[in-house]
């Protein structure tokens, strides 16, 4: 049996290519994912693992899909191996089922982690490169509007003692390590009791 794997990291994206690329190529079943590859609980992934069998293949648009860490994707390759199963790279031209593709896929991941590592690096001596010329990135300090306008209603209920934390918490929609952020934005007193 054929299964698809479709994933993209974010809700906004689309995953009408990969589903019809994995329809072209037959697959019976494909299993959709909207989370980042990166995460190691992917239930719809670990529902397709679960289903597979001796002689199944999984069908991928691309191999990034499957996994972002090349250790993820060869612990990912060698479970799908040991049930007997096969691996097959639409974009990437790599099929487990034979020794060659094998090989191709042991390259391609290695070279796209490399990649990764690649980039990550670039980012950080860009980074440095600008601090070292007096900017500065990263989120921008202190609250927004929205979040200022929220820390003054905590301080003003929490400093009034009517309400409990949990109760204030409740009431602004907000977590508890959120409303002591925003009491000490505001320089509040915070008491332990």
């Amino acid at each position: 049996m054929k299964f698809g794997y479709a994933r993209v990291s974010t809700r906004d994206q689309n995953l009408a290519l990969q589903m019809d690329a994995l329809k072209r190529e037959g697959c019976q079943t494909i299993f959709q994912e909207k989370m980042s590859g990166t995460k190691s609980n992917r239930p719809e992934l670990r529902k397709m693992m679960d289903q597979l069998r001796a002689d199944d293949i999984i069908v991928i648009w691309k191999l990034d899909r499957l996994g972002r860490s090349l250790r993820g994707l060869v612990n990912l390759v060698n479970e799908i191996q040991t049930r007997g199963a096969g691996l097959q790279s639409l974009n990437d031209s790599i099929n487990t089922t034979t020794p060659h593709g094998k090989l191709t896929f042991y390259l391609f991941a290695a070279l796209a982690e490399f990649e990764r590592d690649m980039i990550g690096e670039r980012t950080k001596a860009g980074l440095a490169a600008a601090r070292a010329r007096g900017r500065k990135g990263g989120r921008p300090k202190g609250l927004s509007k929205e979040a200022k306008d929220k820390a003054m209603i905590a301080k003003t209920l929490y400093e009034k003692r009517e309400m409990s934390v949990s109760e204030i918490c409740k009431y602004l929609s907000i977590a508890k390590s959120t409303l002591y952020k925003y009491l000490r934005f505001m320089g509040v007193k915070i008491n332990d009791s």
